[in-house]
């Protein structure tokens, strides 16, 4: 049986790379940090390889982390079970893209009043952080529009996410012409976006780089602003705009043709979902009525 205090040294010490800071992080001594690795190392051979200020893992220290992970990840599952009935009570985490996020946050806040017990943190990112960040347990849940192909996720339909275009309020729509004369409004994945729809909305447009760019921003929750003012159009996600404060000033342009997204709800599948995620998660369906 390894020593788990041991164990435990040896993982900040791979984090950190560093003997003192190891030491000042645990709040113990530099000469008691380097007592346990040799004791480690007495068991399962050289782990750290030092050159100077450098500090590298063999073989045999990475397959210890290995180790050390399995058993926190087997720890963390202990607490769930332990914890099961506590469905009101503790942390829950949810990570997730920036439309949905912005309709779920208020939601979240709302939850939390009702359960003054309940922890929840919520965190915008995109599809390849939401994934990230769910494996590496630093949030239990996350919502993507990218199914994992992943067997160590699992992933449900959580809701569906229509895009939409959107012209300042009293604008109409007839034509590619149309577009033109008001500008487009970019974002980072704009050209993405307003390529899958206006594909389809005006089949053999000349494509998305014809039309002059009047404005970018980088910011979903503030994207809707020049739009409103009458500075341009621009394509976005359902939820991004139904959050938009300000719906009087904008218009969704109805089409004959839709482009909807699956958001996918995941997590890891190794271990059962805590009490308090699936209360959480039994929530957000029922308010989106999803």
């Amino acid at each position: 049986m390894i020593n788990p205090q041991w164990l435990h040294t040896f993982a900040v010490l791979s984090e950190m790379k560093n003997f003192t800071r190891t030491a000042e992080q645990l709040g113990i001594t530099q000469a008691a940090v380097s007592q346990q690795m040799r004791q480690l190392e007495q068991q399962y051979g050289q782990l750290l390889v030092r050159r100077g200020r450098e500090m590298t893992m063999t073989p045999a220290g990475m397959a210890l982390l290995q180790y050390q992970q399995e058993l926190q990840h087997a720890e963390n599952r202990l607490q769930i079970r332990l914890t099961a009935c506590e469905s009101t009570r503790g942390d829950v985490g949810l990570v997730s893209t920036g439309s949905i996020g912005l309709r779920l946050y208020p939601l979240l806040l709302d939850m939390q009043q009702q359960h003054a017990g309940l922890v929840l943190r919520h965190r915008f990112a995109p599809d390849t952080e939401v994934l990230d960040a769910v494996l590496s347990n630093k949030f239990e849940l996350g919502i993507t529009s990218v199914k994992p192909d992943d067997s160590r996720i699992s992933a449900s339909c959580f809701t569906k996410e229509p895009l939409e275009l959107i012209v300042p309020a009293g604008k109409n729509i007839n034509s590619w012409q149309d577009l033109v004369n008001l500008g487009f409004i970019d974002h980072p994945d704009g050209r993405a976006m307003a390529t899958r729809l206006l594909s389809r909305v005006f089949p053999g447009n000349p494509g998305i780089s014809s039309l002059p760019i009047s404005g970018f921003s980088n910011q979903v929750s503030l994207l809707l602003e020049p739009v409103a003012r009458g500075l341009g159009f621009t394509v976005l996600q359902h939820f991004a705009r139904s959050s938009f404060a300000k719906q009087e000033a904008i218009s969704v342009v109805k089409t004959d043709v839709a482009v909807v997204d699956t958001l996918w709800l995941i997590h890891r599948c190794e271990w059962p979902l805590s009490s308090r995620a699936e209360r959480v998660v039994a929530y957000l369906r029922s308010q989106l009525n999803c």
